[in-house]
């Protein structure tokens, strides 16, 4: 059996950015990075899992306008590559003859399709819904692309090992896998191994290409990479940028490929977080069409936070900042909002809410006489900040950002159509504890491709405060909860792992708190239903991430009971 054709092959890595249900748009973006490809002297270019549609596509795939769109995408490059530069490996869903969808890599050379290749293991936990659309691919040998035998592998069909198995077995010489890989805090390591398993079994070099860029309630991170024989990392691509990278591989005398190509350095934890919420709140809003953004800052850190991700996704700019003081409005805290709008360099425009209070006040006092004033009229407070931001939304164009975080969220610490209203959760899968860690790590570096200032941008008093609603005279979060560092560790337990009483317990934590912390969760479940999307980051966010009944007789906190 001949070993290789050709001693040599450049293969362009395209680490896009595809907007999800722009065809043309994406087709375009191809066709110019096969251009700056081919001047690079690439012989085939590869795109991210599903790059033509955007993924996750949903049941946008079920509509025939859609897929034909799709096809004639595929058909329009492929008559292209009649012009003798770099053969394409594309992501696309297909429709078959029989009405079958699959999640495909085409194979364009030559003027026309020389092959097509199926996903063979379709995701269907966490936020991948792929077996609701698309038909399981059939396991193939590999396809020969510009003289090399080239395995085909599309996301998860490389973690596990039937789909690298058959290629390897019927005579690959690489494989190259397409992904659409969402971002999620410490994964690098886990697709690493995946690959370091398949490059160990197959013994053949893998290049792994993924997608970037924000689509709802997921971020891709690209990070595309390159390994060969013997776990070796040969090529690194950067976190959260587009690029177009270029992997050589070369034939020894025994006919094995290896890897060589650029190694970028990937980012710490922290600016591997900030960039991932960064590059999402930007990609929501542009590819939405808003002009820009809006949101109350408080005085506090999770707002503060929002606003420092939203002045360097979009540029202070786009970014409108409002105070909304009331009575219960500490000096400090619009002090201390004036000092970061001023760091950002934007105005704060101050909107005063007591004459509205009043007004709900006397319009309600006929309801509620002989009533005790209670969580009623904080939630009041809370509803005007939020109607009177929609209303400047409405009125201006730009989106509302909400700031409250994964702890609140889990703890039902929020209101429903007040500090929950917006189009946008930037921090909604963002512990307290983390919030904090972000914001003092803001202040000691500019992340990678940021548009706001250098320097401490978040005044140190925000930080250092104890967290308050301000919602009634000396409130602090503490009156309502246990402090954050204990209570995220508990609802880390609770939601991530999906842990039970307990056991978490049993890690040392106070029963009667765990119980509290479990009937806050269980209680808040409605509200986080209406909650705004926002981006994912850990390993179970809140959304499509964790299903759980609105209505449910479930109540793990009286179970000692039964």
């Amino acid at each position: 059996m001949q070993h290789h054709n050709v001693d040599e092959v450049k293969i362009a890595c395209i680490q896009a950015n595809a907007h999800l249900g722009h065809v043309a748009a994406n087709t375009e973006k191809l066709i110019q990075m096969r251009e700056r490809s081919a001047a690079n002297g690439a012989d085939i270019i590869v795109t991210p899992e599903m790059f033509l549609s955007g993924y996750p596509a949903d049941d946008l795939v079920l509509r025939g306008d859609f897929m034909a769109a799709i096809a004639n995408a595929v058909h329009r490059l492929a008559t292209l590559t009649a012009d003798g530069g770099p053969a394409i490996i594309v992501g696309a869903p297909y429709l078959n003859e029989d009405g079958q969808l699959f999640n495909s890599a085409f194979i364009l050379d030559d003027g026309k399709i020389m092959g097509r290749r199926d996903k063979v293991n379709l995701p269907n936990y966490g936020v991948f819904d792929d077996k609701r659309h698309f038909t399981p691919g059939e396991l193939q040998g590999p396809i020969v692309v510009r003289g090399v035998r080239i395995g085909l592998a599309i996301c998860e069909d490389i973690w596990f090992e039937d789909v690298c198995e058959t290629v390897a077995e019927s005579g690959a010489q690489m494989i190259i896998s397409l992904n659409a890989s969402p971002f999620e805090n410490r994964k690098t390591d886990s697709r690493m191994n995946h690959v370091v398993s398949r490059v160990t079994e197959t013994a053949l070099p893998l290049l792994y290409v993924n997608l970037v860029g924000g689509q709802d309630e997921l971020v891709f991170d690209g990070s595309s990479f390159a390994m060969n024989v013997g776990g070796k990392l040969a090529a690194q691509l950067a976190s959260f940028s587009e690029q177009m990278s270029i992997v050589t591989a070369r034939c020894d005398t025994d006919g094995a490929f290896s890897f060589v190509g650029q190694i970028s350095k990937p980012d710490d934890e922290l600016q591997a977080i900030w960039r991932a919420l960064s590059l999402s709140i930007r990609d929501y809003v542009q590819k939405n069409g808003f002009p820009g953004v809006v949101l109350g800052l408080s005085g506090g850190v999770d707002s503060a936070l929002v606003a420092a991700l939203a002045v360097d996704a979009l540029g202070a700019d786009a970014v409108k900042l409002v105070m909304m003081p009331s009575a219960y409005t500490a000096d400090i805290s619009l002090h201390d909002a004036q000092e970061m709008a001023d760091k950002m360099g934007i105005t704060l425009d101050i909107i005063p809410i007591a004459e509205a209070m009043h007004a709900f006040d006397n319009m309600l006092g006929s309801q509620f006489i002989g009533r005790e004033a209670d969580v009623t009229e904080e939630n009041i407070q809370s509803r005007i900040r939020g109607m009177t931001l929609m209303a400047l939304s409405n009125k201006l164009g730009h989106m509302v950002l909400a700031t409250g975080n994964k702890s609140e969220y889990a703890a039902g610490y929020s209101t429903l159509y007040g500090d929950m209203c917006g189009g946008f959760a930037p921090i909604k899968d963002v512990w307290k504890t983390t919030v904090f860690d972000l914001c003092n790590w803001r202040n000691q570096h500019l992340p990678k491709g940021a548009a706001g200032p250098e320097g401490q941008v978040i005044p140190q008093r925000i930080i250092d405060r104890p967290p308050s609603a301000e919602l009634r005279p000396d409130q602090q979060d503490t009156d309502s909860l246990p402090p954050y560092d204990i209570l995220d560790a508990i609802l880390i337990a609770l939601t991530e792992e999906m842990a039970d009483i307990e056991t978490i317990t049993a890690r040392g934590y106070d029963k009667q708190v765990v119980e509290a912390a479990s009937k806050l969760l269980f209680r808040a479940e409605y509200k986080r239903f209406q909650a705004a999307p926002g981006p994912k980051i850990t390993h179970r966010a809140f959304g499509r991430d964790r299903r759980l009944p609105l209505t449910s007789a479930f109540k793990p906190h009286e179970m000692d009971s039964l």
